[in-house]
C-alpha cells in the first residue's frame, strides 16, 4: 500500500535549503550578532535579544512545505489553515501554489473538496483528533509539521484523560494549538478538559474548589466557561481530579504560577493528602519560547533600550507575550512586517496591546531625536529577513546607511 502520512520529511533538505536561505537570511541581522547582538549604527545603538526569531518547530516547518512542493510539483496542496502565525512566510507558501484551507465558525474546518489525490500539510500548531479523523478517512497524503514540544503536551494531557483527571489547560480556547491539545481528552470516553486563559479565569476554579464563599454558582460557572470545556462539564464533579497543561507559547511564569495556585486551592478545600492524589502538574512550555522569554528578561536587565521593537505576526501568541514582557520595562511597538515602519513619513503602525482583536495604531516622532538604544526581538515564527528589514527601514528614517563589514 502506499504511504499516505508522512511526519519525517522526504529527505529532501538539501535541494530546499539554498531556497530558503535566500529568502529569509539577512545579512545584517548575522552582522549585528556577530558583534556580540550589539552595534552602533549612525546615532542608534542596536541590541538584539540574544534568542529569537526562527525555532526547530518553525524552521521544520518550513522545511518540510518546501520539500512537498517539491516532491508533489504536479499535486494539488493544501494547508490547514495557516502553517505558521506570520504572514510573509504564508505569502510564500501562497506564491509557492499551496493553497490555505481557513477555519470557519467555531474553528470548524470544512474538508469536503479534498480527495485522495490532495496532498494536505497539517501546521506546527497541529490539527484536533476530529480533524485528522476526517482527513485519515478521506485518504488524502499528509505532511504532519506538528511541533514536537506540542506532541509532547498532546501527550501529558491524554494521559490526564486516560487516568481520570481533568486536563486544566493554560491557553486561548480560540487559538490552533490549545484546540488541537484539548481535543487530546476524545481519546478516552470520559476525558475532560478546560482552558483557563489567565490567572483571572484560573482564580474561579480556585474559588470553587476550596469552596470560598465567593465562588461563582454552578450555573454561572458554566456559564462563564461555556465553549471552554468539554460538552456537559460539571465543576462540581469534573474538578475533583486535575492536570495542568498549557499551549507551549503562554507566558511559562503565568502557567507555573495557575499551577501552584489550583494546588493551593485543593489543599484549603479538602487536605494535603487529597492535592497529592488529585492533582498533577508538568511544566510543558517549550524550551524555544522559555529561552527567547529569558532573552528579554535579560537584556532588561542589562538596562532596557529606550524603544523596544517585537517583531510578529499579531495572532502569534509566543510574539504577544514577549511584547507584553517588554512593557513592563520600556516603549515596545509590536509589529507585524517590516511595511509597518514607513521611512518616507517616519511613521510606524503597530499593535499596543496583547490579543489579535486589537486595533493597529499610527504613531509619528515615535524615536527621540538624540542618540538611543533601540531593542529589537521577534517571535518564533519570524524570519531574519523581516528583521533585517524593519532595521534597514529604521536606519532610513535616521539617515543612516547600513554597510555590511562581514
Amino acid at each position: 500500500m502506499e504511504e499516505t502520512y508522512f511526519r519525517r520529511g522526504f529527505g529532501l533538505k538539501s535541494q530546499v535549503q539554498p531556497l530558503i536561505d535566500l529568502e529569509y537570511h539577512s545579512a545584517l541581522v548575522e552582522d549585528i550578532r556577530a558583534e556580540g547582538n550589539r552595534k552602533v549604527l549612525g546615532d542608534v545603538t542596536v541590541r538584539l535579544a540574544k534568542e529569537f526569531g526562527f525555532c526547530y518547530g518553525v524552521d521544520r516547518a518550513i522545511d518540510y512545505a518546501y520539500e512537498t512542493r517539491h516532491k508533489f510539483p504536479e499535486k494539488r496542496i493544501r494547508l490547514v489553515g495557516e502553517i505558521i502565525h506570520n504572514p510573509h512566510v504564508n505569502q510564500r507558501i501562497r506564491d509557492m501554489g499551496m493553497d490555505f484551507i481557513q477555519p470557519g465558525g467555531q474553528g470548524a474546518f470544512d474538508f469536503s473538496d479534498l480527495t485522495e489525490q490532495d496532498v494536505v500539510i497539517l501546521p506546527a500548531f497541529g490539527v484536533t483528533v476530529q480533524d485528522l479523523a476526517a482527513l485519515r478517512e478521506i485518504g488524502c497524503v499528509l505532511v504532519d509539521t506538528t511541533c514536537g514540544s506540542v506532541l509532547l503536551v498532546w501527550k501529558r494531557v491524554e494521559s490526564y484523560a486516560r487516568d481520570g483527571f481533568t486536563a486544566v489547560i493554560h491557553g486561548k480556547h480560540y487559538h490552533e494549538e490549545s484546540r488541537a491539545t484539548a481535543s487530546q481528552v476524545r481519546n478516552h470516553e470520559d476525558g475532560r478538559y478546560i482552558i483557563v486563559l489567565n490567572m483571572e479565569e484560573a482564580d474561579l476554579i480556585c474559588d470553587y474548589i476550596a469552596r470560598r464563599p465567593n465562588r461563582l454558582s454552578r450555573e454561572a460557572f458554566i456559564q462563564h466557561f461555556q465553549g471552554k470545556t468539554t460538552e456537559g462539564f460539571d465543576p462540581d464533579l469534573h474538578l475533583q481530579k486535575i492536570g495542568v497543561a498549557n499551549q507551549t507559547t503562554m507566558l511559562a511564569n503565568e502557567s507555573l504560577a495557575i499551577g501552584a495556585r489550583i494546588r493551593e486551592a485543593m489543599v484549603e478545600g479538602s487536605w494535603e493528602e487529597y492535592a497529592e492524589s488529585h492533582f498533577r502538574s508538568f511544566g510543558t512550555i517549550c524550551s524555544a519560547t522559555q529561552e527567547r522569554q529569558d532573552a528579554i528578561e535579560a537584556m532588561m536587565d542589562e538596562g532596557p533600550p529606550e524603544v523596544m521593537i517585537v517583531m510578529g505576526g499579531y495572532n502569534s501568541s509566543n510574539t504577544d507575550h514577549l511584547a507584553h514582557l517588554c512593557r513592563k520595562f520600556t516603549t515596545t511597538y509590536h509589529i507585524e512586517d517590516a511595511a509597518c515602519i514607513d521611512p518616507e513619513d517616519g511613521t510606524i503602525r503597530h499593535k499596543p496591546d496583547v490579543g489579535s482583536a486589537t486595533p493597529e495604531v499610527v504613531v509619528t516622532a515615535w524615536m527621540p531625536e538624540g542618540p538611543f538604544d533601540l531593542g529589537m526581538s521577534a517571535g518564533a515564527s519570524t524570519p531574519n529577513n523581516k528583521i533585517g528589514e524593519a532595521l534597514v527601514r529604521i536606519l532610513e528614517i535616521r539617515g543612516v546607511e547600513y554597510q555590511f563589514t562581514g
